[in-house]
């Protein structure tokens, strides 16, 4: 690594733990002060609290990193997206794909109000972690005894949520394997690029395509929505395949989606 990369890496990562630290701070004392009066209120001040720093990350992959992301999707989707409550199902490959959600939710208005289901280890991470219990992120252990009965709580206590939030769930739950290991060490051999060890090669252009699937449509059996899920990702996978033949969707660009200048208003206003 470069040391101007090093240089300018460290103050960045200072200045997410201390904006943390800030945001945890005022978490505890709306929590404390604000939560037993007005839950809604709360949770208003939490999202435009939390927004703030979900935008220092937003503002690092688009304008820092480079990262240019295209939307495909049907235009009635595009609409409605951030203006209604909604389950997002993406593959998981890496971490990053975290960001991404936080990108499309930057773009649609509801960063405030992006919700995930994560592993129950992640709320004991100091700062990061305590940030998403006060934010209402649902932790799970992966396991279907423990976890129903809390999922089930956690969705019963979003029913009043004054704003129209998503909620991620990676159900893949799979992330860097070898055999996309090789595939990066192959592909940066072909390119004369250094070969990676430990990582992928990152990604400086991403198309998401994004279908909708309004609730009414979704079985109401446990083995129904089940095999709904599963026909999802077949369903996903040949879209995957006929794009990587074709680089395309059959949806055209939302020319719209463009990056977030209020993620670049935030970085300066804590430069």
């Amino acid at each position: 690594m470069e040391i101007s990369g090093i240089v300018y890496g460290v103050p960045l990562f200072l200045l997410f733990i201390f904006s943390s630290i800030f945001v945890n701070l005022i978490q505890v004392a709306c929590y404390l002060t604000i939560r037993p009066l007005s839950k809604s209120t709360f949770r208003r001040i939490n999202g435009a609290v939390v927004e703030m720093l979900w935008l220092q990350s937003v503002w690092m992959m688009e304008w820092w990193s480079g990262l240019e992301v295209n939307l495909h999707t049907e235009f009635k989707t595009y609409q409605s997206m951030g203006k209604e409550h909604a389950i997002l199902m993406p593959n998981h490959v890496s971490d990053a794909d975290v960001l991404l959600t936080w990108i499309l939710a930057q773009r649609s208005g509801c960063l405030r109000s992006a919700l995930s289901v994560v592993k129950k280890s992640t709320q004991y991470l100091p700062i990061f972690g305590w940030t998403l219990w006060f934010y209402e992120f649902i932790f799970v252990d992966r396991n279907w005894a423990r976890d129903g009965s809390k999922l089930k709580l956690s969705f019963e206590a979003l029913k009043d949520f004054p704003m129209p939030f998503w909620i991620t769930i990676f159900v893949e739950g799979t992330r860097l394997t070898p055999d996309k290991l090789i595939e990066a060490q192959t592909f940066a051999s072909s390119k004369g690029l250094p070969i990676p060890k430990n990582v992928l090669i990152p990604k400086t252009k991403v198309k998401v395509h994004i279908k909708r699937y309004s609730t009414k449509e979704l079985p109401e059996s446990d083995e129904g929505i089940a095999q709904w899920c599963r026909n999802r990702f077949i369903a996903k996978d040949a879209l995957l395949e006929k794009f990587a033949a074709t680089s395309t969707f059959d949806e055209e660009e939302i020319p719209d989606s463009r990056r977030s200048i209020k993620s670049l208003i935030v970085r300066h206003m804590h430069h």
